[in-house]
């Protein structure tokens, strides 16, 4: 069964816009695992504009506490500054069991390509040994189309995160054939390469089980943005358990 992984940036952009502790990021995460994820991803940002330092080494607490996967994402190239340690570093502290690393810039708003694995190789590849001497799993985000995505295998990283967006829109405006395509291409060409498969960015319950039907060998998909617009109609825990049917039916 693919493993659902709940991204809870958004819970911290709430609690941000307003100041103060509400709502609670390690609450929700609990409310999550307790319904059944599988584990608990966050992305924090040099900015802190959602999750931040401390939110990182609570969340890996109650992971490691409740014996499930911890994912930090982050890019390994955005130097540290005030209130941001680096990537490296609050990964030596939160230890988290899977390390993503995205090519996000600064001021991106959410995360819309994966890494040129041709121009970026060589930089990445002393940052994953790092990240693997920490006993971390490193995934990096690619794009499902990208021709050279095998080259993760040989920078040394353990899995890809297929970026879905393009999917996601293809599946919202009718015809999500040719984006399925180019995912259930980019998995082959991982798996043939020795990788592991994740997936993430808009999935939803609308389009999850068309992506997995399509895509062979996922073994993770981490969702965030789409889980919490649903939790807010229906609830965080039944949210959840919703997605938990749709990987069980997958």
């Amino acid at each position: 069964m693919t493993a659902l992984s709940v991204n809870v940036n958004k819970i911290a952009v709430l609690r941000n816009s307003r100041g103060g502790a509400a709502p609670d990021v390690v609450r929700a995460a609990t409310t999550c695992l307790d319904a059944g994820a599988h584990g608990i991803t966050v992305h924090p940002r040099p900015d802190a504009r959602h999750i931040r330092a401390e939110d990182v080494l609570a969340l890996a607490a109650l992971c490691h506490a409740r014996g499930v996967e911890f994912n930090l994402e982050g890019n390994p190239f955005a130097p540290a500054r005030e209130g941001y340690p680096g990537f490296h570093a609050l990964c030596a502290q939160a230890r988290p069991a899977q390390a993503t690393l995205v090519p996000d810039a600064d001021a991106q708003l959410t995360s819309d390509h994966g890494f040129d694995f041709a121009r970026d190789g060589g930089r990445l590849r002393p940052h994953v040994a790092a990240l693997k001497a920490l006993e971390c799993r490193v995934s990096l985000f690619a794009d499902a189309g990208d021709p050279d995505l095998a080259a993760a295998a040989a920078i040394g990283a353990d899995r890809v995160e297929l970026y879905t967006g393009p999917f996601a829109a293809a599946f919202a405006a009718g015809d999500a054939t040719a984006a399925l395509d180019a995912c259930r291409q980019g998995a082959v060409r991982a798996a043939a390469a020795g990788l592991g498969v994740n997936a993430g960015h808009d999935l939803s319950q609308d389009n999850l089980a068309a992506f997995l039907a399509a895509v062979p060998g996922v073994l993770e998909v981490s969702i965030g943005h789409a889980l919490v617009d649903e939790a807010l109609y229906a609830g965080l825990d039944a949210t959840v358990r919703g997605y938990l049917r749709l990987l069980a039916a997958a």
